[in-house]
């Protein structure tokens, strides 16, 4: 004859052992899914975006803005810039984010932490400054985006962070072959990135 205490003591036990089983199963789908959404908010966190001012130099009207937005490791800067005289102008990113002097030469030579020539973003050799050419319009107007993981702000890596450093905006354009400066110009619009 069977003790029926027995089988019932035994089926409690076996029951209870897989309710904790299923109960720590989905526990562990909570903390994980509680986990991908702290994460998914700390990633959306971690975007920041400043937005400066163009400032007219060496007589001119230039203006605009000029917009940093940094998501993950990547850096888009946005420029719109008015007031320019229709064609070609070159972008580079300055040593110094200083604007104080009427022809901008304040803000320095080319940003280069790595002393390299002169040069077209990523071909050969380039400035960390190097951006380009933008064209104006017959109105003036003229926007630029560019994205790159080579930059940060306000990052601890001196060799990418551009906070503290200035932006111009040439008279000409950029040949990309002129040493130091690309043959580009006068200065006629400054960012101080700060």
């Amino acid at each position: 004859m069977i003790d029926i205490s027995i089988f019932f003591s035994t089926e409690w036990s076996y029951f209870c052992t897989e309710w904790n089983v299923i109960t720590k199963f989905y526990h562990m789908k909570l903390q994980t899914l509680t986990l991908l959404a702290g994460c998914a908010l700390f990633a959306a966190s971690c975007s920041s975006s400043k937005t400066y001012n163009i400032l007219a130099k060496s007589g001119t009207k230039t203006g605009g803005t000029a917009k940093f937005t940094q998501k993950g490791n990547d850096v888009v800067m946005d420029l719109e810039v008015t007031n320019l005289t229709p064609g070609i102008h070159a972008v580079h990113i300055h040593e110094k984010g200083d604007c104080s002097a009427p022809d901008a030469t304040s803000a320095g030579g080319h940003w280069n932490p790595g002393k390299h020539d002169h040069g077209k973003w990523g071909e050969g050799t380039f400035h960390m400054g190097d951006i380009g050419n933008l064209q104006a319009d017959a109105n003036g107007n003229a926007k630029l985006t560019f994205k790159t993981d080579k930059w940060c702000l306000d990052c601890v890596e001196e060799s990418k962070n551009i906070m503290g450093k200035g932006i111009i905006i040439h008279a000409d354009k950029d040949d990309f072959m002129t040493q130091p400066t690309g043959n580009a110009g006068g200065r006629v619009g400054c960012v101080e990135i700060k």
